[in-house]
């Protein structure tokens, strides 16, 4: 009886280590399945967290392009100057400014309207208007011309661009008059009076004379710039002065071996594509690796005589070396003159809202240019 009775007792006791084993192992296994659980769950929780995150980050890039949109090229940009070599804005960003130059406001005076510059920057989709005021031609400011009347035009002008947040050049254009001292006590007047009245537009840039020529050497050159640029200074310590080169703004050379003490300043160099080609390309990419600051303030699609056929294919070259060192450039011109370099056919009667039947061949393609070209 006691064997009986140990045997049973042991198989009691196996049995119960079975079943507590069986106990054991279901635990285990529950609890491995619910950190299985946890673990998917916390994988889940990770990925729509990071869902979370890139669909609030598209939203604020798409708020941030919306609103980029919206603004203004001063408001994105703000003042500028000249870094590296590079027109450089308050961000510390490099930046091109492109647009259209008016012709001769004493001659095409009505295309310096707000309607024209909104036209400009919302449908031609540019963000500078340079004011081209001739000196010496006929009616030119040091020639005749109504000087209240021209200097009236340019604050206009001024004005227009600034309320619709765009960047502003005031041209002091000499072309008869090759050598820009020929008139240097009348641009050293004229520049201090629109230094102190833009004194608050950090929008403007100031080319103190358009195209040197006629064999003025860059010394000459140098002692007027010499000579103007503290006027402006007097009033605008930091804005960014364009100053031209010999040979109708095409000698960067020669700037780049004897340059301005001046850190804000960038030379121009001028082309038209139906004359200029490589060779003038050519000098231009040299200068620019060199890290000349190099601004181009006027450009056309013709020959160099403002006429003649345009040559679209030269002009594409120049304009995707502009792009490749983020150079400025801006076109020439604003009017109906009948001539190839006008955007305007001679019988266009209108002064902003342009359709297709009121450009020329050349305005058709650089406002298609400047539409296809992304914002910046």
């Amino acid at each position: 009886m006691k064997k009986v009775g140990s045997y049973a007792l042991l198989i009691s006791m196996l049995s119960g280590c079975s079943q507590q084993n069986t106990v054991n192992q279901t635990e285990s296994e529950v609890s491995e399945a619910q950190m299985q659980e946890n673990s998917e769950n916390i994988e889940t929780e990770k990925m729509q967290d990071t869902e979370k995150i890139q669909n609030t980050e598209k939203i604020q890039d798409t708020e941030k392009n919306e609103n980029r949109e919206k603004l203004s090229p001063f408001e994105m940009h703000g003042a500028l100057h000249v870094e590296n070599g590079k027109l450089t804005d308050q961000h510390g960003d490099v930046v091109q400014l492109y647009g259209m130059s008016t012709h001769g406001i004493a001659w095409f005076p009505q295309y310096v309207n707000p309607d024209a510059f909104r036209t400009l920057r919302d449908d031609w989709n540019t963000n500078c208007i340079r004011l081209a005021m001739y000196t010496a031609e006929d009616g030119g400011y040091c020639s005749g011309g109504d000087k209240e009347q021209l200097k009236q035009l340019v604050k206009d002008g001024v004005s227009y661009a600034t309320d619709l947040g765009m960047y502003v050049i005031v041209d002091w254009y000499i072309l008869s008059d090759g050598d820009p001292n020929q008139n240097k006590d009348e641009a050293i007047a004229f520049f201090k009076e629109m230094a102190e009245t833009f004194v608050n537009n950090d929008n403007v840039l100031y080319e103190i004379y358009n195209e040197p020529n006629g064999g003025t050497s860059w010394e000459s050159i140098k002692a007027y710039a010499e000579e103007i640029i503290p006027v402006i200074r007097e009033k605008k310590p930091d804005a960014v002065i364009l100053v031209g080169t010999p040979t109708w703004s095409q000698e960067i050379d020669k700037a780049a071996e004897s340059p301005l003490e001046d850190k804000n300043v960038m030379y121009t160099l001028h082309f038209y594509a139906g004359t200029h080609k490589d060779d003038l390309r050519n000098r231009l990419e040299s200068y620019a690796q060199n890290g000349l600051p190099i601004f181009v303030s006027e450009f056309g699609m013709c020959d160099a005589s403002g006429n003649g056929a345009n040559d679209f294919e030269s002009t594409a070259k120049w304009l995707d070396l502009l792009n490749k060192y983020q150079i400025s450039f801006m076109c020439w011109n604003l009017a109906n003159k009948d001539e190839s370099s006008s955007v305007f056919r001679a019988n266009s009667t209108k002064i902003s809202d342009w359709t297709e039947e009121d450009l020329s061949e050349a305005g058709q393609w650089i406002k298609a240019y400047f539409q296809n070209r992304s914002y910046q």
